[in-house]
């Protein structure tokens, strides 16, 4: 629509309006991605924008992402790396606060240490408690840790991540924080009434959840802040991920030993080095930010090393004390199965290029470690019941 004023005449050619139509639409999609990139807080910004922001990016935009080898809405279910369209509609991308596929090993924790108790049966009351108690531990509870952990990140982010929901500003902050208080209060509540349907003299299971609620918030808010102090913050994610469903499980179903907290935090050794893997895309926003993570200390190379021996030596001496400790060989060499493929997919994936690879590698190996879980889980139960 631009005018020459030497005759009084307005130059209207449809070439000259799709000119600059095509111009205006390159200058939105490179001041859209010029404020993203600068992690610039859209805090103001209306949907509406957010919504022309996204439709400006149709030429990039892909309708499934493939992030790991895995196809489908990888950013729906939190997966790093999965930076395709951008969701609006709020409740996915609520979903997507919580990362669904970090749920998983909490999920399998609980049915690692319902196994473990040896109380467990097939009933449906049994398995009702059961789901209830994955769903305490999962989409309650460490959707709480990572939406939180979201929350503290976010400048973090607008460098790492800018397409996440909160630094591109398609979530506000009232409904992240109602989001938390939710969730927090919906894990509480129900692990309380696991007590009360089990009738524990003691609120064993409200007091795991709270505990585990408090480690989640100081791993990510100030001014403790954990994931800052490296090893402790990763050995205190790993415990969270590994020991606490697991003694859940095993506290649902039975009682749980001083021996079963010292496998378990033993195991979360192995879960330290699985946290270190989520640490190696994130080397950029943590230098700059002065957060001490283990590829940010050390260095990519023995943060690598650190990595495969705490997974792979821990397991080993998992499977050990399967052996001599509890006299189970046959669970000690199905665990010795399960963790071969793991020392492969770290050749294959993890030490060539832990940045590039990091998804793909917790892809193929992770699966075995969580199998892994299972049979010790399967060994000690059936250790306690003979």
């Amino acid at each position: 629509g631009m005018k020459m004023r030497g005759r009084g005449k307005s130059l209207r050619t449809p070439h000259t309006a799709t000119t600059m139509n095509t111009m205006m639409s390159a200058t939105k999609i490179s001041v859209n991605r010029t404020f993203l990139g600068a992690g610039m807080k859209m805090r103001g910004v209306s949907r509406a924008a957010v919504r022309i922001s996204a439709a400006a990016k149709d030429s990039t935009k892909k309708k499934q992402d493939v992030v790991g080898g895995i196809k489908g809405d990888a950013q729906l279910l939190g997966m790093k790396g999965a930076d395709g369209e951008l969701e609006t509609d709020v409740w996915k991308i609520r979903l997507q606060l919580t990362k669904p596929v970090t749920w998983i090993p909490l999920i399998w924790g609980v049915l690692c240490g319902a196994a473990a108790s040896g109380g467990f049966e097939w009933t449906p009351r049994d398995v009702g408690l059961s789901l209830l108690c994955m769903t305490m531990s999962g989409p309650l509870l460490t959707g709480f840790t990572q939406t939180i952990n979201d929350w503290e990140d976010r400048e973090i982010d607008a460098i790492n991540e800018p397409y996440r929901p909160i630094p591109s500003g398609r979530i506000s902050e009232g409904e992240v924080v109602a989001q938390i208080l939710v969730l927090l209060a919906g894990g509480l509540g129900v692990a309380y009434l696991l007590d009360t349907l089990q009738g524990h003299e003691t609120p064993t299971l409200f007091w795991l959840a709270l505990l585990g609620s408090g480690v989640s918030y100081i791993y990510s808010a100030e001014p403790l802040k954990l994931k800052k102090w490296g090893w402790a913050g990763n050995y205190a994610l790993g415990s969270s991920y590994i020991t606490l469903p697991w003694l859940a499980g095993q506290a649902l179903f039975g009682e749980f030993t001083s021996a079963d907290v010292i496998l378990t935090m033993l195991y979360s050794i192995a879960g330290l080095g699985i946290a270190i893997v989520n640490d190696f895309k994130s080397i950029e926003g943590d230098r700059a930010l002065g957060l001490q993570s283990l590829p940010v200390a050390f260095g990519v190379e023995k943060a690598v090393a650190i990595c495969c021996v705490s997974i792979t030596f821990t397991q080993l001496a998992v499977a050990s004390w399967l052996y001599w400790g509890i006299n189970e060989p046959t669970y000690a060499a199905v665990l010795l199965g399960l963790i071969i493929p793991q020392a492969y997919a770290q050749a294959k994936y993890l030490i060539p290029d832990p940045v590039e690879n990091d998804v793909a590698f917790q892809a193929r190996s992770q699966p075995f470690f969580v199998f892994g879980l299972l049979c010790t889980g399967l060994a000690i139960g059936h250790h306690n019941m003979m």
